[in-house]
């Protein structure tokens, strides 16, 4: 049996599983994020060294990571909420686990897209794009069936993409880019500053957070607008409406025949997802004389960083 280890570096959690050929997970683990970041590389080489006790055949590991990786598939160039700068991190879990197995290294949208392409949502399309909704947001495109990474290897950073002139300042030194206003982190900060302002539309979300707005996460959003919360249920339709006016633009450059939306924002499912496709069809250039994109929900959710990022690694 073929099998890979895939690994998915997240802002909180670090998962990992090891995959066989037809992308299902045999076995999986997860570790929090440490706050040192240089600590990561250790958590990985523990997570392998645990899996190959009970899957000594492992053949090689891929990791996820968000931000800029370099053309040889083992350095991040740049990440801009993790302070990783060239920083060689598949030389350094190589060297943690002895170099029992190569290691590569791929951006964690691209390992997240490529799941959905080969097994999941778009495994029937020859082109597509994914958009990752998370703590931040990142994409994928696949042309004819083949990842495009680009020629320095950072293609499909879309959360950087130019959404509002002179807007929002954000992580990467720039202001006003797509991830700061289609992100979990950008509706947490959008509810705790629209929740001091009208309390009244927000009562739900505040009883939830204990009356502190420093309370207040992505989840508790979610959960305040199943029960109706006026607040939460607008913060939810407007990142969805702002996620859609982006993949309009999207489409108009890559013209691919499915969009796929996934990450954790992803879980609002239609609430997110309706009013994304509204202002889609709205902003879609030359609508009515082209074919339009479907934009629909990634299949495999959380597991799809782990899919993706052993099958890359298989196939490297």
């Amino acid at each position: 049996m073929d099998i890979t280890f895939g690994v998915d570096v997240g802002g909180t959690k670090i998962a990992a599983g090891v995959v066989d050929e037809k992308g299902e997970i045999l076995h999986e683990t997860r570790e929090e994020t440490p706050r040192d970041s240089d600590e990561i590389a250790s958590i990985v080489a523990m997570m392998y060294e645990n899996a190959a006790q009970k899957y000594p055949e492992i053949s090689a590991i891929g990791v996820g990571v968000p931000g800029l990786v370099s053309q040889n598939r083992t350095d991040i160039d740049f990440t801009a909420n993790v302070n990783w700068r060239n920083y060689p991190l598949g030389k350094i879990v190589s060297e943690s686990i002895n170099d029992a197995v190569p290691v590569y290294v791929e951006n964690d949208a691209n390992s997240a897209g490529w799941a959905e392409f080969k097994f999941g949502v778009a495994k029937d399309a020859r082109d597509m794009m994914m958009v990752t909704v998370g703590t931040g947001l990142g994409g994928a495109i696949v042309i004819d069936n083949k990842l495009i990474r680009g020629r320095w290897g950072s293609a499909a950073e879309f959360g950087h993409m130019r959404l509002v002139p002179h807007g929002i300042n954000c992580a990467c030194g720039l202001r006003g880019c797509f991830e700061q206003y289609v992100s979990g982190s950008a509706m947490t900060r959008q509810a705790k500053m629209r929740a001091v302002q009208e309390p009244e539309n927000a009562q739900i979300l505040l009883k939830y957070a204990d009356s502190d707005v420093n309370n207040i996460t992505g989840p508790l959003i979610g959960r305040a607008a199943n029960e109706g919360d006026p607040l939460s249920i607008h913060i939810i339709q407007d990142t969805g409406r702002w996620l859609g006016e982006g993949c309009a633009s999207l489409a108009a450059l890559l013209d691919t025949e499915v969009i796929v939306i996934g990450g954790g924002v992803a879980d609002h499912g239609d609430a997110l997802l309706d009013p994304a496709r509204v202002a889609f069809s709205a902003h879609l250039t030359m609508r009515g004389y082209r074919k339009e994109p479907k934009l629909v929900r990634a299949e495999f959710g959380n597991k799809a960083g782990i899919v993706g990022a052993a099958m890359l690694a298989r196939e490297k």
